[in-house]
């Protein structure tokens, strides 16, 4: 009796998990009968990419908007309207590799063409969520491939060189801040006063500076949101670096001094700004620098590079690998 009745309630939850997994079963396939139904979303190309652009606009940063945007508005309509046939609905991975083509009969390095690829996956896998379309055409085609770069380091010895030619120019504390605390570009012109601990000898990275061009006119403005959450920390500044920044510190002070009302006080709290005050651009930096290496007929290397020149100085002096990292 007791083994008929275990019997009957087993049987009982069977046969409904059973109807469950039948009915799930039955929904799905008329859900995808009704999505063969669907005609194909004959929107052009250039057209969901602009709607997707404006949509996506108040979810990430004015320059990564004006990146998208640029992107958008320039190779990716050149191409599309010249075949306004190919439709999200309609868009195949043989049509995607084209464009691919495209971009590299233009002479777009493999770099660049990845980042057309992540926007227009991007843009696709909103497509599939807003059941535009059935599937993501660019989940059925391969990653373009990373071109291999390596960049160049200074010695010890070439970075304490540059910094000495350099003490005159306007990019001097981007230089000092990028090759004596392995900083990017956009952190060390985001370096502020308030962030930096006298005492402990420490400083915060919380902001970087962005630049971006909005109704054709550039903007430099700090952002508090940095890269990643990692790229949010706290670094020791070596001794020779806080004596260059108490050095920046006081020249600052002097110029406020001397141009008075002219100076805009308020970028007040950070340490790369102009003789007035005023934000240095990043595209700035990165140009002034090539022309700073070839006017002392320095070894070319980019800006970037001094975040791994001092990558490398550390190692060389047996830092372990995690304490370089972080």
């Amino acid at each position: 009796m007791l083994f008929a009745c275990f019997y009957a309630v087993t049987k009982s939850k069977v046969n409904k998990k059973l109807r469950e997994v039948v009915n799930k079963f039955e929904e799905d396939l008329a859900e995808r009968e009704k999505k063969k139904d669907t005609p194909d979303c004959d929107i052009t190309i250039f057209g969901y990419m602009t709607e997707w652009l404006e949509k996506t606009k108040q979810n990430i940063q004015i320059s990564t908007y004006e990146s998208y945007h640029g992107i958008i508005y320039g190779k990716i309509q050149r191409c599309f309207e010249k075949h306004r046939d190919i439709t999200v609905g309609s868009m195949k991975p043989k049509d995607i590799e084209n464009f691919y083509d495209y971009l590299y009969a233009g002479r777009v390095c493999s770099n660049t063409v990845i980042h057309y690829h992540a926007i227009l996956h991007k843009a696709f896998k909103q497509a599939f969520k807003d059941e535009l379309i059935t599937a993501n055409p660019f989940d059925r085609i391969d990653r373009p491939k990373k071109n291999k770069f390596h960049g160049e380091n200074y010695s010890e010895e070439e970075l304490l060189t540059l910094l000495n030619v350099s003490k005159s120019e306007l990019i001097y504390s981007a230089i000092m801040l990028a090759g004596g605390l392995g900083l990017r570009r956009s952190e060390a012109l985001g370096i502020r006063w308030s962030r930096i601990d006298w005492e402990k000898k420490t400083v915060l990275l919380d902001t970087k500076m962005v630049e971006y061009k909005e109704n054709g006119v550039v903007t430099v403005k700090p952002v508090e949101e940095m890269k990643n959450k990692s790229s949010r920390r706290t670094l020791p500044i070596p001794e020779p670096i806080i004596e260059m920044i108490q050095e920046e510190l006081a020249k600052q002070n002097l110029y406020k001094k001397m141009f008075r009302n002219s100076y805009n006080h308020e970028n007040d709290d950070y340490v790369c700004v102009n003789q007035l005050g005023e934000f240095i651009k990043p595209s700035y930096v990165s140009n002034r620098f090539n022309e700073v290496l070839k006017k002392y007929g320095l070894r070319h290397i980019r800006f970037h590079d001094l975040r791994h020149t001092f990558a490398s100085i550390l190692i060389g002096k047996d830092v372990p690998l995690i304490n370089v990292s972080n």
